[in-house]
This record gives structure tokens, sequence and C-alpha cells, in this order.
């Protein structure tokens, strides 16, 4: 078992800003993305903006191909796994999203790395990123 984190970057924003995502994969098994969505409702498997497989694993967001940004095998995918599989019920803001200060994708990405107790990640281009950790520069009203 693996687990990816990849991003592509942004459409008109790629410059400044990139979109990650997780991707679970395990022998025998298709593989599974998980991510967070500016729109709701756009498959079955999604819970607010949180979406299972919204995307193929790898394919980018409309800007370029997708980059792998981290991998992990072992304890740590296992670990990984169960955050994401359990994040539908867990993940305190899958139903609210702004592109700016967050929550967003990046803000879901930091918050399984945290909860996973895993070191950040992600470039300075994954604004949001620091959403769930009380360092937005706007207050959420």
């Amino acid at each position: 078992m693996r687990v990816q984190l990849r991003a592509a970057k942004i459409p008109w924003l790629g410059v400044w800003a990139i979109h990650p995502w997780y991707v679970i994969l395990a022998p025998q098994s298709a593989p599974e993305r998980w991510e967070i969505w500016q729109r709701r409702g756009l498959r079955q498997e999604s819970w607010g903006h949180l979406y299972k497989n919204l995307l193929p694993w790898e394919a980018g967001v409309g800007n370029g191909p997708s980059w792998l940004l981290e991998e992990w095998s072992g304890d740590r995918a296992e670990a990984l796994i169960q955050i994401l599989h359990n994040s539908p019920q867990s993940y305190p803001y899958r139903d609210l999203y702004r592109y700016v200060p967050g929550p967003n994708s990046n803000t879901y990405a930091r918050w399984i790395l945290t909860q996973a107790q895993l070191p950040p990640c992600l470039d300075w281009r994954a604004i949001g990123q620091n959403f769930a950790r009380g360092k937005s520069p706007l207050p959420l009203k």
C-alpha cells in the first residue's frame, strides 16, 4: 500500500496557486483520489466539498499535468488511509469552501498531514494550508 500527495497548477493562477489531493494505491484495487473541490454534489461519492474519485487519480485540474509532492508506504500509508477513509465524518470544513483564506483543498491536504502527525510538505503556493492552524490572514465570518 502506498499513499501519494499529488498537486497540479490551478487554471489561470498556476504560477501562484496549486490544488493538492491524496491518492491511495493498493495492489489489486483501483486507485482512490481524495480531495476538496470548490463545487458540491458533482459525484455520488461526495460529502459536502469532499470527494472520492472526482477525477482520474493522476489527472491535473486544467492547467497541465499533476506531479508527486510526497509518497508514503508501510505504517505511515496505513495511518493515512485510515484518516482519509474517516475524513467524510471527521474533516471539520467539508461543508465550507473559500478560495481565500480557506478552507479549501490546501486546508484539507494540510489537515490530513496534521492528523497523521507528518511534517508539512506543501509549498508556498498551497494558499489556505494554514487556515485550520489559525494562521489565516482574514477572519472567517
